[in-house]
């Protein structure tokens, strides 16, 4: 029997059978072992066979093919990925520009795993009702930078909504007869997102942790939901920081779309773009066709690549 893994807590996982029928399954003993570098071997949104049990449950026995996915490292120092999705048409990535703050760092190592597998993204500027002038002054200006690199970016008030439409006036279109991804620190809003989107959902939110201006966990497991108009929404636990994995420097560039264009035309086919002569993407920094925060993004996931393959020797 074969379905979608929908929901995953822990050593339990949700799968809707072809049928339409909704199991509870687990992962068999030795299946981990199969060269899954990852915390989570089964990830919401996979496609998998199930055989059923006298108990009403059923053991997962195989995972089909990816057609794609969101991988990041587990934690700094680990080997490990955390696969935070499968098989999706798109991503949302909901980032804020306070309340917590979401640096550029994390927006452009998100947008390169995602590139990695051809997973186009679209980011939510959320909470703009609480920002002072000068902090939209300066969403607007990320945004522009996104903008033009070629990224959807669609502002958002989860709460108060936007000119008179709410979150689900906007985000609905971008949504529909697709299954997406959402993802975002802690705190950014996705639950309330996901409350305008779906009011049966129900789902926990919670206040930011003043003391450091953060957010906390409210949505601990994975879930697929389905939307009204068509397609899936997938809801993902918050995440503190973006660890890439298996992405090699001279893969990178690729992944930085601007940097990609650029680099077609440097002198040496190898060039990294740190200070070989002849290099245009050092020249298109310079000229100001490449941003300096995406340009530090780029440098801080070669540098991820070096202390990775450091440790590997150590």
């Amino acid at each position: 029997m074969t379905g979608t893994v929908v929901k995953n807590t822990g050593s339990w996982y949700t799968v809707k059978t072809d049928m339409g029928e909704i199991v509870d399954c687990k992962v068999k003993g030795n299946f981990r072992l199969k060269g899954i570098r990852s915390t989570n071997p089964v990830a919401v949104g996979d496609r998998v066979e199930i055989l059923l049990n006298q108990e009403g449950t059923a053991f997962i026995t195989a995972i089909s093919d990816r057609r794609n996915y969101i991988i990041r490292k587990s934690s700094n120092l680990s080997k490990q990925s955390h696969i935070i999705a499968a098989n999706v048409d798109q991503a949302m990535l909901v980032v804020t520009v306070n309340y917590p703050q979401t640096s550029t760092v994390f927006i452009d190592r998100f947008l390169a795993s995602a590139e990695a597998y051809s997973i186009p993204v679209v980011l939510v500027f959320n909470k703009t009702d609480l920002l002072s002038e000068s902090e939209l002054s300066y969403q607007h200006a990320v945004m522009q930078l996104y903008d033009t690199i070629g990224y959807q970016c669609i502002e958002l008030s989860a709460t108060e909504g936007i000119n008179g439409s709410s979150a689900a006036d906007i985000l609905l279109p971008v949504l529909d007869g697709k299954i997406t991804a959402l993802s975002g620190n802690s705190g950014v809003g996705k639950s309330t997102i996901i409350n305008s989107l779906l009011p049966d959902a129900n789902l926990r939110t919670s206040d930011i942790s003043d003391a450091h201006n953060t957010g906390m966990h409210t949505t601990t497991f994975s879930e697929m939901l389905p939307l009204p108009n068509g397609g899936y929404i997938i809801d993902t636990p918050g995440i503190k920081g973006f660890g890439t994995f298996d992405i090699l420097p001279e893969e990178l560039t690729s992944y930085f779309k601007e940097i990609f264009e650029f680099s077609k035309d440097c002198r040496f086919a190898n060039c990294t773009h740190t200070h070989e002569p002849g290099c245009a993407v050092l020249k298109a920094l310079d000229n100001h066709y490449i941003s300096q925060s995406r340009y530090q993004s780029y440098l801080s996931m070669m540098e991820d690549y070096e202390e990775g393959k450091y440790r590997a020797k150590g």
